[in-house]
């Protein structure tokens, strides 16, 4: 279990803030790796996508604590997806968390959508940070919300909701690294509050080695993703998608 958690937490860390769904990669590569869908594994992927997100922490630190408007931005953005999480948590873990069917579909779907909008409906140029209304914070938090469905992409859904509300690609881009953070610790938090923090030692050793694993590897990631969007734009990760979708849809079927 030890070295799954570890190729997991690699997979986690390379993949949260990239518009290709972490989540949907922890699934297809636990199917891969013929991990059964236990409510441990389930757990395994919510609470190793917060210690991802604790890179942001390390990286934006300065930033978070001395920018009251960004932080209450974040809070309102984070509002959707705490009101929805809280009344749907039952269900996406039971249903939704381990269903590769439901991952490669949004994969696919994912896909074509973002090479429709880098196409037609995105303007590169927009508003930075300190220009976000508390109204549009809400609105970019109602497209993260979709990202609930395994293989959707939290990272996406924020991403594009954002630049079609008139935000620049940089700006969007951080501030779904920001709103990341309330967003995975509070899912994080709720699924050890309804699992009673009932996992073995060994367990949580296992948790412990994936979350330091996707800590330390989405550091890569997030620097790898601010250079990338200097000169680029998201097509390429559209055609991933749609391509992995594909050979998942081969091999699995």
């Amino acid at each position: 279990m030890i070295l799954q958690a570890i190729i997991l937490g690699i997979v986690e860390g390379i993949t949260e803030f990239l518009p290709i769904s972490s989540t949907g990669h922890l699934i297809l590569v636990q199917k891969f790796l013929y991990i059964p869908p236990l409510d441990f594994w389930k757990s395994f992927d919510i609470i190793i996508q917060f210690g991802a997100i604790l890179s942001v922490v390390f990286l934006y630190f300065k930033k978070i604590i001395s920018n009251k408007k960004l932080l209450y931005n974040v809070a309102v953005a984070f509002i959707p997806s705490a009101a929805i999480g809280l009344a749907f948590y039952e269900l996406i873990k039971k249903y939704l968390l381990g269903n590769a069917d439901v991952v490669i579909w949004s994969l696919l779907i994912g896909g074509v959508v973002i090479l429709l909008l880098e196409r037609f409906c995105v303007n590169k140029k927009g508003v930075e940070l300190d220009k976000l209304s508390y109204l549009k914070s809400f609105k970019i938090g109602l497209f993260q919300s979709i990202a609930m469905i395994p293989g959707v992409s939290r990272s996406a859904a924020t991403i594009f909701g954002g630049m079609s509300l008139g935000l620049s690609r940089s700006a969007i881009v951080e501030f779904s690294f920001l709103l990341a953070i309330p967003t995975m610790a509070g899912a994080a938090g709720l699924d050890l509050i309804r699992s009673d923090w009932s996992f073995s030692s060994y367990e949580w050793l296992v948790l412990a080695v994936g979350f330091a694993t996707a800590f330390i590897t989405a550091l890569c990631a997030i620097k790898f993703l601010l250079f990338y969007v200097q000169k680029h734009d998201f097509k390429i990760f559209g055609w991933y998608r749609i391509l992995l979708a594909l050979i998942c849809l081969f091999l699995l079927k």
